[in-house]
């Protein structure tokens, strides 16, 4: 493992860097213990501080762990699916807002991946995923409830959905899907959409999954993308109209 001493880059940030591709090549293997701080200030020619920090930045990715007394020090993390679906909400999230992405192409995306998951979901839920999603249709259902409250209730109808599949890494690759571009769709379309139909159409999804008809819950999906594109466009033609 070696940094630049010459790069402009924040020396604690190479280390951060040279240990973290060390860990994904399997060079540095889970549980493996990282050599002291001592010993890698001297491999790196930094002090100190310099490494803790670094450790810092790979502790807060979770990539390593710390254990104290004689045995104690740093370690190769075992990583879990769930442990990185923050870091994937924030990629995602980043790339919408960074990118020119259209609604239409982001919402396209979402729902193409949500369905992959349908016939699964249909098969595998628990009935604790099935409460999740009723539950949350009661809650969508309430008067009074704020936007920023059925958003995040929205959020969580479809991540039940989409972990009712059983599979971590559909669970992994969907975490941005859905608690990125959720909340975008929503406050784009939150103007002019109807709650009752959004619950409706959400009890349909509900009602497939219960019944375990993948082919349904995968049309009902299909019938709330056209209601999202439907209500987007006609925000951005309301929006289009005022500018004129």
């Amino acid at each position: 493992m070696k940094i630049d001493p010459n790069s402009p880059a924040d020396l604690s940030a190479q280390i951060a860097k040279a240990i973290h591709d060390a860990i994904m090549s399997g060079a540095l293997p889970v549980d493996e213990r990282l050599p002291s701080e001592a010993e890698l200030a001297e491999q790196f020619a930094v002090s100190r501080p310099t490494v803790r920090e670094a450790l810092k930045r790979l502790a807060a990715q979770s990539l390593i762990r710390t254990q104290r007394g004689a045995t104690g020090g740093a370690f190769v993390n075992r990583l879990r699916f769930e442990d990185a679906y923050a870091q994937q909400i924030t990629t995602s999230t980043l790339l919408l807002s960074m990118n020119d992405v259209s609604f239409a192409t982001a919402c396209e995306a979402r729902y193409a991946l949500e369905r992959a998951c349908a016939p699964l979901s249909a098969q595998r839920r628990t009935p604790d995923h099935l409460a999740t999603m009723r539950a949350e249709c009661f809650r969508q259902s309430q008067p009074g409830l704020t936007d920023e409250a059925f958003c995040a209730s929205d959020v969580a109808f479809h991540r039940a959905l989409v972990d009712g599949a059983g599979n971590p890494v559909l669970s992994y690759q969907l975490a941005g899907a859905v608690e990125a571009m959720q909340p975008l769709m929503n406050m784009i379309t939150f103007t002019a959409r109807s709650r009752e139909r959004i619950v409706a159409l959400h009890t349909d999804i509900a009602d497939a999954v219960e019944a375990q008809d993948g082919a349904a819950t995968a049309a009902a999906l299909t019938a709330l993308e056209a209601e999202t594109q439907m209500l987007a466009q006609s925000v951005f033609e309301a929006r289009a109209g005022k500018t004129k």
